[in-house]
């Protein structure tokens, strides 16, 4: 019976090493990843702009990995209602603004 103790209290204790070892691991890595302040990702936008919420969403996920990234979706002639589409996009994702292209 000793020795199934002492096995079971050797795998927990190498499992929690292990654990230990992972995550001061993980944060010096992450703790690493570099902001960029002032990185801009454009997207114009013409027309209906029918895969505006596509592109929006593959913006954000660049984004994710871009810390201090800012998203513009800019304005180059969108009908009424893609522009509607394109504020409420805007409204709803951080760090992201709808601007026309003579603005900047």
């Amino acid at each position: 019976m000793g020795l199934i103790q002492d096995g079971v209290i050797a795998f927990l204790a190498a499992v929690g090493l292990t654990t230990l070892v992972w995550l001061v691991g993980g944060a010096v890595v992450h703790a690493g990843r570099p902001a960029i302040p002032g990185l801009l990702l454009v997207l114009p936008l013409r027309g209906e702009a029918l895969a505006m919420e596509a592109d929006v969403r593959e913006l954000r996920r660049v984004q994710g990995r871009l810390p201090g990234s800012r998203i513009i979706l800019e304005d180059h002639g969108l009908t009424d209602d893609a522009r509607c589409l394109a504020q409420y996009l805007a409204d709803r994702e951080p760090g992201a603004i709808l601007e026309t292209a003579k603005e900047r």
